[in-house]
């Protein structure tokens, strides 16, 4: 995490009245390549007990004006498959599907699929 937290453009927290982490959301490089300097990979989490009470929303919507407002274009989010949830907000805030690469994440034991979403901040 501590890594991740270092390679961010930006990455912000939500906290609960009693200041314990309730959500963070996130954006950093996509790629190491020149090429790929405008384009932001994005990430979000959200404790379950603050699901479905728009603090996703606001989070990812703070993040996303942060980075246009600092020139990133386009912005990409990976889910692990399925999770209707993740995908539903993606969408919700305009992000379309692009593709899935199968069998590509390797957690809990399991192969997983991840699909791609991406969401153009000028378009």
């Amino acid at each position: 995490m501590a890594a991740r937290i270092r390679k961010a453009h930006i990455w912000l927290v939500a906290e609960d009245e009693d200041g314990q982490v309730v959500g963070y959301a996130y954006g950093g490089p996509h790629r190491d390549r020149a090429a790929y300097d405008r384009t932001v990979e994005v990430s979000a989490y959200i404790d379950r007990a603050a699901h479905r009470t728009g603090l996703g929303r606001r989070l990812y919507t703070e993040l996303f004006d942060r980075l246009k407002d600092r020139g990133y274009r386009l912005l990409v989010a990976g889910i692990t498959l399925p999770n209707e949830a993740s995908v539903g907000i993606h969408e919700a805030l305009g992000f379309e599907p692009v593709g899935v690469y199968k069998n590509i994440g390797f957690k809990n034991g399991e192969w997983w699929d991840v699909g791609w979403w991406q969401l153009d901040l000028f378009g």
